[in-house]
């Protein structure tokens, strides 16, 4: 396995789970490695020390993937490091290319992971139902504003991580659901290491237990899983839709006011409630390029595979 793809993997990865509506899991999905993922973390269980005494370090690292884990997790890390204040820049100063470029991946994925279903029945087809509502529950929900203390942060990271695996679902606007998108985010940009370790050691402890069920799902129920995934990506399509209007705000932990219900518009109701510019043209030309990024994706991924 080429671990530089794999740390590429995962740099876009972090990109996608610092945006609220847009799921690491989905990137994980477009590039092929979603099972290697789950599998690999699955993997890392008390067994694991049987492995290690009987046969040695090697054997026991080996079983886990251990540099494929590395290798994406270093991307996912350095992105989120990095890339964590260019992403809340863009998201203030240009809105609408941003959440255009994030539409168009979403909604080319869900073609990407449809065509993976081998069976097309009516219970899929409920399924798919199932996940969109849930989905669509989900965003519609007004944020909480729970106190970024020691366990919350702790419980935050554990949910957070179950939400960017999973494709459609994103961590960081779960975050942002219970009230702890800012103070994670601000931790991000200022390096503090207390909340940070907090917040990973949650994220540990939700990614070792949620992976086993999502990989036994993906085993047993595998169609009926990527229907119900799918249903999820859709359902949440109108969360990251480009064209808002702010119907009430809130004031966040830092004071400053911020977003709490938006009705979606067409770009020319935009124009004429924002009195803004709806910036049409750049942002087909960025779902465009979302697209054209996720089919380059899957081919490269079909070409790492083939070697």
């Amino acid at each position: 396995m080429n671990y530089l793809t794999t740390f590429l993997k995962g740099i876009a990865m972090g990109a996608a789970d610092v945006v609220p509506g847009v799921s690491g899991g989905t990137i994980a999905f477009i590039t092929g490695i979603y099972d290697t993922l789950l599998e690999s973390i699955r993997r890392i269980n008390p067994s694991i020390l049987g492995i290690w005494k009987r046969e040695g370090f090697k054997s026991a690292f080996n079983h886990i993937n251990g540099w494929f884990l590395i290798s994406l997790f270093s991307g996912v890390f350095l992105s989120i490091a990095t890339l964590a204040k260019l992403i809340s820049w863009l998201l203030v100063t240009h809105p609408i290319p941003l959440w255009s470029f994030f539409f168009g991946l979403i909604l080319v994925s869900v073609f990407h992971i449809l065509k993976q279903v081998e069976e097309r029945t009516l219970s899929r087809g409920v399924f798919l139902l199932l996940g969109v509502a849930f989905a669509y529950c989900i965003t519609i929900l007004n944020p909480l504003q729970m106190e970024p203390t020691s366990i919350n942060i702790v419980l935050a990271g554990a949910i957070a991580i179950c939400a960017m695996i999973l494709p459609g679902i994103s961590g960081s606007f779960i975050l942002l659901l219970i009230g702890m998108y800012a103070p994670v985010l601000g931790a991000v940009k200022a390096f503090d290491f207390g909340i940070l370790s907090l917040f990973l050691t949650g994220c540990v402890l939700g990614l070792l237990s949620f992976s086993h069920v999502l990989s036994w799902l993906l085993k047993r129920f595998r169609d009926t899983t990527l229907v119900f995934l799918t249903g999820l990506m859709i359902g949440t399509l109108p969360k990251i839709w480009p064209w808002k209007e702010t119907i009430s705000w809130r004031t966040n932990s830092k004071g400053e006011e911020v977003p709490l219900i938006q009705h979606n518009l067409t770009p020319f109701e935009f124009e004429h409630v924002a009195n803004q510019p709806a910036q049409l043209g750049i942002a087909i030309v960025m779902m465009i390029a979302a697209i054209a990024l996720v089919i380059g994706l899957e081919k490269f991924a079909e070409y790492s595979q083939s070697k």
